[in-house]
């Protein structure tokens, strides 16, 4: 079997059981008898536990950065970026529903749990992070230059502050095993979305 194709394996298939339980409590040989591999196979991919979390946490967010940019930089299927980031927003909450109120990030699930032993996957973290935010970033910047909100707008930091409101509600939506948390982060989302565009609209009618 290809080299990639078998590291692909135990990446996905670790993923897989990352969503039901926990870095720490997810063991070598639970991972191997999921995909079907000898050890040998683990160790000649990864050399020791904490390269392995690197790796799999490089992976899923590569294929989660994949999936954000198909909704909220796709601007075949919607023209208006404020509108694309709601739809994301959605897609979330449609996820959540779908998997029986588990945490739709494994980067917000493992966030906790992994930063207070592993340097090393705080800092793959922290990195896929800050890609996430700068594509936040630069939907707001997209709409800035249709002119949709406010030049004045701090793009960097009105992504980081829907981030950090995005996270606390799915948060708690995974607590209380109910979408309410994130439906109402997408309901003050909206009304700060409607405000900048407001904002818009009376400058244009103050320079008409």
């Amino acid at each position: 079997m290809p080299m990639p194709h078998t590291k692909e394996k135990i990446l996905e298939a670790a993923e897989e059981l990352m969503w039901e339980k926990s870095f720490h409590s997810v063991g070598l040989n639970e991972i191997l008898k999921a995909v079907g591999v000898p050890k040998g196979s683990f160790y000649h991919y990864f050399e020791s536990k904490e390269h392995f979390g690197v790796e799999m946490l490089n992976h899923y967010i590569s294929e989660a950065t994949e999936r954000k940019s198909d909704t909220l930089l796709n601007r075949e299927v919607e023209s208006d970026p404020m509108k694309r980031l709601v739809a994301f927003l959605e897609e979330s909450i449609s996820m959540f529903r779908e998997n029986n109120g588990k945490c739709p990030c494994l980067v917000l699930k493992l966030a906790s749990e992994v930063t207070s032993f592993s340097e090393p996957m705080r800092e793959t973290l922290a990195k896929g992070m800050e890609t996430w935010l700068g594509m936040l970033g630069g939907v707001f910047e997209e709409a800035k230059v249709l002119g949709t909100i406010p030049r004045d707008i701090n793009c960097t930091n009105e992504a980081g502050l829907m981030r950090d409101l995005w996270a606390g509600a799915i948060q708690r939506s995974t607590i209380t095993k109910s979408t309410d948390p994130m439906q109402n982060a997408i309901e003050c989302i909206r009304g700060r979305i409607a405000s900048h565009e407001a904002s818009c609209r009376k400058a244009d009618r103050l320079h008409a």
